[in-house]
């Protein structure tokens, strides 16, 4: 009977929780839908930088690293969904609504704060992922790209990628000062993203000293469980798995040591 009890409790804490999310996410996805610039950010930046590193791409000797152009430009525009629909817009969205006092509203009521954070990330997370499929689909027609040979790793990456980058999102939200902060915080991980992650210059064609120090990059893993669920997996899936779970403890540990509820002075 206990059991029973325990079971139908478990059941209804777990409703409400869904219910409270989905009008979270439902309020968050009206403001998003209001602000032009978060719009610009997680629906057109993606595809603008994706068709702008064609060219880049195309000039790469990629035929010995066992490339082609097609596997490189879709784990890219992939990695650019994420950075860009879920890290760059979530920022600001966590600051702003801190600044705002709407977190600390919200955690007066029957909210988490694990329910506040996800809540907040639900559009943000939802239309990336739809993004993804709509690209993926895409590229098996302009990019000429086969289907998945592992899925299951391709699948792994774009979630491990998702929750890390809001992981990643709260923590440098909690060390940004201001709204117009966030447009400058989220630059180093941007950048290096861009420059070592694998999203325009894939690991295989840099120089060995160069390509281990990118490894551990946070999205080094998450593109390269990506490629690899097209290119049929490689013998470093264990270990990007592994750097991806580790980047995504350190970003937890950070958002529950310096996240803050309230405005910082």
């Amino acid at each position: 009977m206990s059991a029973e009890i325990l079971t139908a409790r478990g059941a209804q804490r777990a409703s409400g929780t869904a219910a409270r999310l989905r009008a979270l996410g439902r309020a968050e996805l009206t403001l998003l839908r209001r602000n032009k610039v978060a719009l610009f950010t997680t629906l057109v930046l993606p595809l603008t930088f994706t068709t702008a590193m064609k060219s880049t791409v195309d000039g790469l000797n990629l035929k010995d690293a066992g490339l082609s152009p097609g596997t490189v430009l879709l784990p890219g525009a992939l990695g650019f969904v994420l950075l860009f629909g879920v890290y760059s817009h979530l920022v600001p969205a966590y600051v702003v609504r801190r600044d705002e006092l709407v977190l600390k509203r919200l955690r007066c009521g029957e909210l988490t704060d694990q329910e506040i954070l996800a809540g907040t990330a639900l559009p943000s997370v939802v239309i990336a992922l739809v993004q993804c499929l709509l690209v993926a689909a895409g590229a098996a027609l302009v990019l000429d790209v086969a289907p998945p040979e592992a899925p299951h790793l391709a699948l792994a990456g774009v979630l491990f990628g998702t929750v890390m980058l809001v992981a990643l999102a709260a923590a440098t939200a909690g060390v940004t000062r201001s709204a117009e902060g966030a447009q400058l915080s989220v630059m180093p991980l941007l950048m290096l993203s861009m420059a070592g992650s694998g999203l325009v210059f894939p690991l295989e064609v840099l120089p060995d000293r160069i390509a281990s120090a990118c490894e551990v990059l946070p999205l080094t893993p998450v593109v390269g469980l990506i490629r690899a669920g097209w290119t049929g997996g490689s013998g470093q899936t264990l270990a990007q798995l592994g750097t991806a779970v580790v980047w995504t403890g350190v970003a937890v540990f950070a958002v529950r040591r310096w996240f803050r509820w309230e405005p910082r002075r």
